[in-house]
């Protein structure tokens, strides 16, 4: 199956589809309707625009290498999570290191009490934009009031002329423990499994991919139950059989980053994408270098400390073969 990625060297028809959490991309300034404090120069996190310069040189440059050992193309898809708004996302594609790939930008304005984003960036020249729209994933608080969270985005267009859906997504979090947040997942897993049910009731033989931060992994109840049916595969539970994880919490690795997709991508169709290969990009620079945390994701801060990292995750892309 993997077979054509055997030699070396970058091939034109080899498309990279990425995603990732680039934690906390706040700009410098307060928004008074959302929970940013922190990321300001008067904020606990003492932010400053030199940070943000930084941490948007430190993100492009990863960005720019993703799947660039195998393919001759800067990433044709990233979905990415953790960002506060347009200007950020404007920023980092106007970065030294991106701005002459020339990235579309698809965001919208999420209800998240933080006010972080989800959003899509598309290379231009091999991705053409069709249509988008969010979906909003209703849950409630311990005290039974709606906890405003992530939207789900859809996005719609033609890879090298081939029409897929593609779905971000930043499931809500664990932070008030792992089984007492599980129900809230699973939310989101079902509304994720009703959209794509619509497109395919819409669209016949429709190819979507599925990408986000789960906060679950693929073994998980939420992704291999509630999302991961007869018609998706999820290549990132055999990676995360081997070991491989884009996040470090009480020196357990998770996958919560994922790419999934219909399993249609896997026939070999001429002048179709099929996919071939997916991989964590964990290369040594993003990783702490020393102390106790030696070998994790290099990160902007612990705690209020800044670090001067990337981020607490690591990436994760796939390739796709245009037949």
């Amino acid at each position: 199956m993997f077979s054509y990625f055997k030699s070396k060297g970058q091939n034109k028809q080899a498309y990279t589809i990425a995603f990732y959490n680039l934690e906390n991309l706040f700009d410098t300034k307060n928004n008074p309707n959302t929970l940013d404090d922190d990321f300001t120069p008067k904020g606990r996190k003492n932010w400053n625009y030199k940070r943000y310069k930084r941490k948007l040189t430190k993100l492009s440059n990863v960005l720019h290498q993703l799947g660039k050992e195998k393919s001759y193309h800067t990433p044709a898809i990233i979905g990415v999570v953790e960002v506060e708004n347009k200007v950020v996302l404007d920023d980092l594609v106007n970065t030294k290191n991106l701005k002459n790939e020339h990235y579309g930008i698809v965001h919208y304005d999420s209800p998240d009490e933080r006010g972080i984003d989800v959003a899509l960036l598309y290379k231009k020249e091999l991705f053409e934009l069709l249509y988008s729209e969010t979906f909003p994933l209703y849950i409630n608080s311990e005290n039974g009031e709606r906890d405003y969270t992530r939207d789900v985005l859809l996005v719609k267009g033609n890879l090298n002329g081939e029409l897929i859906h593609i779905l971000v997504n930043h499931w809500p979090s664990r932070r008030s423990g792992e089984d007492f947040t599980e129900k809230n997942r699973i939310k989101a897993a079902e509304l994720v499994a009703n959209i794509t049910a619509n497109i395919s009731e819409e669209i016949d033989d429709a190819k979507i991919i599925i990408m986000g931060d789960f906060n679950d992994d693929p073994t998980s109840k939420s992704v291999k139950k509630h999302l991961v049916n007869n018609t998706f595969y999820n290549p990132m539970e055999r990676l995360i059989t081997t070991g491989k994880g884009t996040l470090n919490y009480k020196k357990t690795w998770h996958l919560f980053d994922q790419i999934i997709f219909s399993k249609n991508f896997i026939a070999v169709e001429e002048n179709k994408h099929s996919f071939k290969y997916a991989e964590v990009f964990d290369r040594y620079f993003l990783k702490e270098w020393n102390g106790k945390y030696k070998g994790n994701p290099f990160r902007t801060y612990i705690g209020k400390w800044y670090q001067g990292g990337f981020s607490d995750h690591f990436p994760v892309y796939v390739y796709l073969k245009k037949n």
